[in-house]
């Protein structure tokens, strides 16, 4: 058994104790995982600012796309598997109130620059702005900046239309501006 189907039969933790059974049939499905969980775990780390909670989210993620991709009920697998984590964020945002906690781990995975410090110093500074945005802004500039999709593709996944994408994105960086010019005052 590779490591994407150790991590399918693992992530069985994150419902209820119960254990995930990886088919022969299933091959699509981890070949799919293999592509795509890179990306979206980084989504995942963008969103929550944690990435524990990312790697649970991912792992959530995974156990709730196994059941609905094998009764065929899946047409586009990674815009599945990134909408249901932008959900579980939303929800775990939701219960959490995680805007008012600004975690600084979601960075820790990324390489240091020459110029670390300073590097450093504007990543955090712009993390802060990133997390001050409202849940489904900080989700389409996630997606359409760090996971690198056209609005369409956001618009897509979020399951929304490209003008409301259009729209939030518009309002996001107004505030992100904003918001990072109060930041260079401090």
């Amino acid at each position: 058994m590779d490591g994407v189907s150790a991590a399918l039969v693992m992530t069985g933790r994150s419902n209820v104790g119960r254990m995930v059974r990886v088919s022969s049939s299933d091959s699509e499905f981890i070949d799919v995982l293999r592509n795509e969980l890179p990306r979206i775990q980084r989504v995942a780390r963008l969103l929550t600012g944690d990435a524990d909670a990312a790697d649970d989210l991912v792992a959530e993620a995974i156990v709730r796309t196994l059941p609905h991709w094998r009764t065929g009920g899946i047409d586009d697998h990674a815009a599945y598997l990134r909408r249901v984590v932008v959900n579980l964020a939303t929800r775990r945002w939701k219960r959490r109130a995680l805007s008012a906690r600004r975690d600084h781990l979601a960075l820790a995975w990324m390489s240091q620059p020459a110029d670390a410090p300073t590097a450093h110093a504007e990543r955090d500074r712009i993390l802060r702005a990133v997390m001050r945005l409202p849940v489904r802004r900080r989700a389409v500039v996630v997606l359409r900046f760090y996971d690198d999709m056209t609005e369409a593709r956001v618009a897509e996944v979020l399951g929304v239309t490209a003008g409301t994408v259009k729209s939030q994105l518009s309002k996001a960086l107004k505030q992100l501006r904003s918001d990072l010019e109060s930041l260079d005052q401090v």
